[in-house]
């Protein structure tokens, strides 16, 4: 033990030679030098990540338990030292940046000398006397990066998929309660954002929710994708230096523990070189980020304005939009779900890559891999409820507004195609711009149809319904 000012440290020794570590530290040296190799980002490992990675070696310190390969007094140290990983509790002492070489050694190492020491902590022990509990020998026995990385990494994201998949239902919920609330108002749709033909505000929130179904159903299927799991496979997937019944045991301990529906793969060398599971996994969110651009980016139109906009919708007023502009009000939340979008995009293609980039019996490219998906995940789970409870329960419809776009537009004028003709439309368009007059105003004007006959063919009840029958366009005259 050696001080330095008054911090005092301990001499851990490796193959490699000796390093400092503060000696009250649960790390140890492997750690240490992960830190001194990797300063890259600052970023930190997953919250999720790390309960999951403690389940995983739960999981493989009960089996080995249980079959008589580790020691009870050491292994029930081990098992409440992985629970306390799990727990959260230890979470400031996995420091090892998430950009690593090494195929997660490091992420690996952390937590086996994290967990070591926490037990030799729990039986009376001084920090880094790893005779009595040693991070390789115990902890990490029968057991390889290459298997219990990815292992906790699939319970990881399988636990994200359920959160993200209960704010993508209330999202979806809340847009269908939306659509019910606007049934009744009439408003332009445009096409290549010009005016094409009258609908109904609910509709467009209809078409919202069925898009975030969708994604809901998509989120909720490729949980499938990634519940096989290739723990017990060692380095390659053999299981070379594990007992067979270990092997055999040890996906189904981690399923009682973890509470997902984890199993062992039935190739289990396929599934440590193969990453293809977690680009599909990426490919569904993409697909829910490119749904949420698309809605955030309408409802920042329709919400646009107020006075020189469309403003057909009132956003939630949030927080002031200007430090020069007074009284300026910004569509903050449909700019941070954007954002999010674009983020997830961006990880999708780094993801695939990574997975694209592994070589022969293992992807050493995990670590990037997991990092980007972890963010996709978490930035999805959590602006999705920013989405619902903080911009889509709150939205409004100006209804006279609608109104008035839709009278004062010739969007009217493919209604009445069916009733008139188009010739007659068209001609009827180019004298309510001479005129100055609304399209609707110029039928009433020109005799063609009474106000409640236009009316009758712009309510939402017709605008709802698909396509017309042939006693729907009985007025007027087609020639």
């Amino acid at each position: 033990m050696s001080e330095a000012g008054n911090i005092a440290f301990r001499m851990e020794k490796d193959a490699l030679g000796e390093l400092e570590i503060p000696a009250q530290a649960y790390y140890g040296i492997h750690t240490q030098r992960a830190m001194l190799n990797f300063p890259l980002s600052g970023s930190r490992i997953h919250e999720r990540f790390i309960r999951a990675f403690g389940q995983v070696k739960e999981a493989c310190a009960a089996v080995n338990m249980k079959l008589g390969f580790l020691d009870e007094r050491i292994g029930r140290a081990v098992l409440t030292a992985c629970r306390d990983v799990s727990s959260g509790k230890l979470n400031s002492s996995i420091i090892v940046d998430p950009y690593q070489g090494g195929a997660g050694t490091s992420t690996n190492m952390n937590l086996n000398e994290v967990i070591a020491n926490r037990a030799i902590e729990i039986l009376g022990g001084e920090f880094g006397d790893y005779g009595l509990v040693h991070p390789v020998e115990h902890v990490n026995m029968h057991q390889s990066t290459n298997d219990v990385y990815p292992t906790a990494l699939k319970v990881a994201v399988l636990a994200l998929l359920v959160d993200l998949e209960k704010e993508v239902a209330k999202l979806q919920e809340e847009l269908q309660s939306k659509e019910i609330e606007f049934a009744q108002v009439v408003k332009v749709g445009r096409t290549q954002l010009m005016d094409a033909v009258p609908m109904t505000l609910g509709m467009t929130f209809g078409a919202f929710a069925d898009a975030v179904s969708r994604d809901r159903w998509r989120i909720f299927k490729c949980r499938e994708r990634v519940k096989k799991v290739n723990l017990g496979g060692t380095a390659v997937g053999t299981g070379l230096g594990a007992p067979r019944d270990y092997i055999l045991q040890v996906a189904g301990e981690l399923k009682n523990i973890c509470g997902l529906p984890v199993s062992r793969a039935e190739n289990l060398i396929d599934a440590t070189q193969n990453s293809d599971s977690f680009v599909e996994v990426s490919g569904m969110l993409k697909s829910y980020a490119a749904n949420l651009m698309k809605i955030s980016n309408d409802l920042r139109l329709l919400g646009s304005g107020p006075a020189a906009g469309f403003a057909e919708i009132r956003l939630p007023v949030r927080q002031c939009g200007s430090s020069i502009m007074a009284g300026k009000i910004n569509p903050v939340i449909p700019e941070s779900v954007a954002q999010v979008a674009l983020q997830v995009m961006g990880n999708d293609q780094t993801i695939t890559l990574a997975a694209s980039m592994a070589q022969l019996e293992l992807n050493q490219f995990m670590p990037l891999l997991a990092h980007n998906l972890f963010n996709s995940l978490s930035l999805l789970v959590n602006v999705t409820r920013s989405f619902t409870s903080s911009c889509v329960q709150g939205i409004s419809a100006d209804e006279e507004r609608c109104r008035k776009h839709v009278e004062s537009s010739d969007a009217l004028g493919t209604v009445l195609v069916p009733v008139l003709g188009y010739d007659s439309v068209e001609k009827l368009i180019v004298a309510s711009r001479e005129s100055g007059r609304s399209l609707r105003d110029e039928i009433i004007f020109q005799g063609i149809a009474g106000a409640d006959e236009v009316d009758e063919l712009l309510s939402p009840q017709r605008l709802c319904k698909q396509g017309f029958t042939p006693d729907e366009v009985k007025w007027g005259n087609k020639e």
